[in-house]
């Protein structure tokens, strides 16, 4: 099995089209209606990856993908938002709730099963690789921690890996596209806005400890960390 999923959906037919397309490519299934059977399933049963819709019974997937970021146990589960909203400014809304991806309905299995893919391989461990420090911040790939003067950062997953990517490749210029390629992986159908609103959620997760400055926004051809000045 590649993995277990949780599928979050109150439309019943939703569910069974997304198990279907999941147990084929060798996926294990859980699934809940709501945000209530959500939380049960993942404190019972926890999961690798969460497929949520934005419009549920209770609260919204947007609003409940914030609790899971807020949670200790839930704050690295990768997520991503299935939903019918296709406006840009939903999609914007959808991946500031802290969400990793999203996916419009109707979707494309393939195109679904792809991004589950990319989504679970770059948030496999990487305790391989030894830990990055840039003046008071240090990030250890192993514990997945993010610290500034032993002070704790939280980050989401796609943050913690942009991070990590900025850190490696410090005072260089990166084009959106390449932040893209390297942080998302190749050939994943993710917009080159995508990397604003993770670059955004990253400088005011810094802000606290004053390590924002480290992103700087080089007009016209991308972003660069670096230590000194913009």
């Amino acid at each position: 099995m590649h993995g277990k999923i949780l599928i979050v959906d109150d439309e019943a037919a939703i569910r069974a089209l997304v198990r279907m397309t999941l147990h084929k490519a060798d996926y294990v299934c859980i699934e809940a209606s709501g945000v209530n059977e959500a939380r049960r399933c993942i404190v019972r049963d926890p999961p690798d990856l969460v497929l949520l819709d934005w419009m549920l019974p209770e609260i919204s997937g947007a609003d409940y993908a914030r609790q899971l970021r807020r949670e200790p146990l839930t704050r690295h589960l990768p997520v991503i938002m299935l939903t019918a909203r296709s406006a840009e400014d939903d999609k914007i809304r959808g991946l500031d709730s802290g969400v990793d991806d999203y996916v419009t309905k109707p979707f494309s299995p393939r195109e679904l099963l792809a991004r589950i893919k990319a989504l679970l391989r770059r948030a496999a461990p990487l305790a391989a690789e030894v830990s990055l420090t840039v003046g008071t911040l240090v990030l250890d790939p192993a514990s997945h921690r993010v610290t500034s003067d032993g002070v704790p950062i939280d980050l989401g997953p796609t943050e913690f890996r942009l991070l990590r990517f900025f850190m490696s490749h410090p005072d260089r210029v990166q084009s959106r596209s390449r932040v893209l390629d390297q942080v998302w992986g190749p050939n994943v159908y993710v917009d080159e806005r995508t990397v604003d609103v993770h670059i955004r959620r990253l400088r005011k997760a810094l802000g606290m400890s004053g390590n924002d400055r480290l992103i700087q926004t080089v007009r016209g051809a991308g972003y660069r960390f670096s230590p000194g000045p913009p």
